[in-house]
Order: C-alpha cells, then sequence, then structure tokens
C-alpha cells in the first residue's frame, strides 16, 4: 500500500513540476504515473551502477556530483518513456532537485518517510 501511495504521491508532483516548469511537459497523469514507475526503477537499477562508475568525481566534488546523477536520469527517463519531455540538462538539473525535496516534505507530512 505504501509503494501505491509513493507512485501516486510522484506522479502528482511530476504532473504539478510540468506546469510549473517551462521546460517539463508531461501528456497526462497516466504518463505521469508511468514517469514515476519508470524513475522508481532506474533509481533501483541504473543509479547505483553510475554512483559506483563516478565515485571518484562523487567524492571529489563532496556528494554534489550525484545531482548530475541525478538529472541524467531524468533525461534517461524521457527517452524512455513517451508524452514526457525535459527540454535540457539543467532543466532536468532543476526538476530533479525540486522533486526530490517536494517528495520529502510530502513522505514527511505523511509519514511514509524511510
Amino acid at each position: 500500500m505504501k509503494l501505491l501511495l509513493r507512485l501516486l504521491v510522484t506522479a502528482a508532483l511530476v504532473l504539478l513540476l510540468s506546469n510549473l516548469l517551462t521546460g517539463v511537459h508531461v501528456a497526462s497523469f497516466g504518463t505521469a504515473v508511468i514517469v514515476a514507475v519508470v524513475l522508481g526503477l532506474l533509481n533501483i537499477f541504473i543509479k547505483p551502477i553510475l554512483v559506483l562508475l563516478t565515485l571518484p568525481v562523487t567524492f571529489v566534488t563532496l556528494g554534489l556530483f550525484l545531482l548530475v546523477i541525478n538529472a541524467i536520469i531524468i533525461l534517461l527517463c524521457t527517452k524512455i518513456v513517451g508524452g514526457f519531455e525535459v527540454n535540457s540538462f539543467w532543466t532536468a538539473l532543476i526538476f530533479s532537485v525540486i522533486l526530490s525535496v517536494l517528495q520529502s516534505i510530502t513522505y514527511k507530512i505523511l509519514g511514509d518517510d524511510k
């Protein structure tokens, strides 16, 4: 049940951010749900590999390179999901930071934080 709630919250936040940020476009709520699922899967399977491969750079930048990895995950999601588009790397970076912050706040309010 928690997983379904997290997916719906993420989908709603993706849709909200697509209305607020000019470079992000989501076709519908159904597309936003698919984006939430794909982002979750990419974060589970691809992100750890990227973090491991870029560990020296992440260490030198004191962890700030993880923001770049998050933006790359967002851009990869745009290639996978039709109806979801992010115009540039910088838009993806801003989108990922705002999405992470809003998810943290929402999960804290709902009592679903880890």
